[in-house]
């Protein structure tokens, strides 16, 4: 009986091939027709408007259809794109899409952070503008105090690593396991 339902299917399986496949002959040959006619013929004889003319809320649906060229069809989903804004950007994490042409984009930050000293307290007043003479005088020093420190030698400056542990086992001379010998089958 299974011998006569898979010849069944088979039969099925063929007749349906052959439908698809003669539609796919019909829109090679519409789209071989439109391939020789100029766009604006090809819109008329569609009744499709003009994508470059379409904005956001247009329905951009009867350019989906198989019969539709796929060049016109990629253009209206461009012009699609680029007329959503929720559609052009959809997750506002476009890499590159801000303007990084500008000099200064960012501006100026005022900060109360000190290079070396990190942030100030609340009692030592934030310094506006250029830097006070005491400011630089400090900052000097600092350097000067960098520059004259002595370096360290190669020992000092070597890190210290722990002692390698190796595993030592120690047995007594009656307490190790017997060898057993593997049986083959």
């Amino acid at each position: 009986m299974s011998r006569w339902a898979n010849r069944k299917a088979a039969v099925q399986a063929e007749a349906e091939a052959l439908e698809v496949a003669k539609a796919e002959a019909v829109i090679a040959e519409q789209h071989a027709a439109l391939a020789e006619k100029t766009e604006e013929e090809v819109l008329a004889e569609l009744e499709l408007p003009n994508p470059d003319e379409m904005g956001a809320g247009d329905d951009f649906s009867a350019f989906m259809k198989e019969t539709v060229p796929a060049a016109l069809r990629n253009r209206a989903l461009k012009r699609l794109w680029t007329s959503n804004p929720v559609l052009a950007n959809v997750d506002m994490l476009v890499d590159y899409g801000e303007d990084f042409t500008a000099a200064d984009p960012v501006g100026i930050v005022k900060t109360i952070y000190r290079v070396g000293k990190g942030m100030l307290p609340d009692e030592e007043e934030v310094v506006e503008g250029p830097a006070a003479p005491e400011v630089v005088d400090e900052v000097e020093e600092e350097v000067a105090e960098v520059e004259t420190a002595p370096l360290p030698t190669p020992e000092e400056a070597a890190p210290t690593l722990a002692p390698r542990r190796r595993m030592r086992f120690d047995f007594e001379a009656g307490s190790l396991p017997a060898a057993t010998e593997m049986e083959t089958v």
